[in-house]
């Protein structure tokens, strides 16, 4: 008995047709198990289709680089322009600045839920070691001085990564740039 099923007619394609079921007919690359790398492909694929709804081309590592003004271009989309909004003094003296505008800061905004928030936090949880050799203390003391920025730090970064791994999980809709 000779079968007339279109899977019997073109197994091949019944065997691609399976395996793309299967695999939830995603060509996406798998999510990264890291939290740290989970949050950093979420913010590339948030800051990519950013520049991208800007008419701009997202920089690629290996890339040659474009023209210095497509890439001043690019620059200011992604960082922002003008002069920073935000500004964190350190106990060591640095002062660190960045921008409420740009395609990183509204990346950070949808992660994190509150990109200037995010920001001053972690300015100061990243700069803890540098702030113990400073004022001549142990980084366990520093830690406890700042243990409330350590825990919001700790909230905002679970906050991210339930966001970003919702959204990584989740493929934009066909047509829709926008993640």
């Amino acid at each position: 008995m000779r079968l007339r099923t279109p899977a019997a007619r073109f197994p091949a394609a019944a065997s691609l047709v399976a395996g793309l079921v299967l695999t939830g007919c995603t060509t996406t690359q798998p999510r990264p198990a890291a939290p740290d790398e989970v949050i950093k492909a979420a913010t590339g694929r948030l800051t990519d289709a950013c520049l991208t709804r800007q008419g701009l081309t997202p920089p690629r590592p290996g890339q040659s680089p474009p023209p210095a003004d497509e890439q001043q271009r690019v620059s200011g989309a992604l960082f922002g322009t003008g002069p920073a909004e935000l500004s964190v003094t350190l106990p060591t003296g640095h002062v660190v600045r960045a921008h409420t505008d740009g395609c990183l800061a509204a990346a950070q905004q949808r992660l994190y839920g509150d990109q200037p928030r995010w920001f001053r936090t972690s300015v100061i949880v990243n700069n803890l070691e540098p702030e113990a050799d400073r004022t001549h203390r142990s980084l366990a003391e520093v830690r406890e001085r700042h243990r409330a920025e350590i825990a919001d730090w700790r909230r905002l970064r679970a906050h991210a990564l339930a966001v970003a791994t919702t959204l990584l999980d989740t493929p934009p809709p066909t047509g829709d740039p926008r993640p």
